[in-house]
């Protein structure tokens, strides 16, 4: 059984997670759900609505916890989903 050792970095008081804030263009995709798939944080889930190609495009289920990690724009054939960092100066 392999043993895991958690501990908090000596510095996290420190450091600023950043905040991403998604924003999909719903008419671009196709529903193939790498972005689901691949969020690394379960950032989005696949929506009930259809774009006018038929598919069911992503949805934002929590957005605070977006990491601005970018895998979701990586892995989008179609380019239909884009991030940006959130102003988070009054606290996010």
């Amino acid at each position: 059984m392999p043993v895991r050792l958690w501990r908090k970095p000596l510095d996290a008081d420190k450091i600023k997670i950043p905040r991403g804030e998604i924003h999909i263009i719903k008419e671009r995709c196709k529903g193939c759900n790498f972005c689901i798939e691949f969020c690394p944080r379960e950032v989005l889930e696949e929506s009930e609505e259809f774009n006018e190609k038929g598919f069911h495009p992503p949805r934002v289920k929590d957005s605070n916890n977006c990491a601005l990690c970018g895998f979701c724009e990586a892995v989008c054939p179609d380019f239909a989903i884009f991030t940006v960092e959130k102003n988070c100066e009054g606290g996010c």
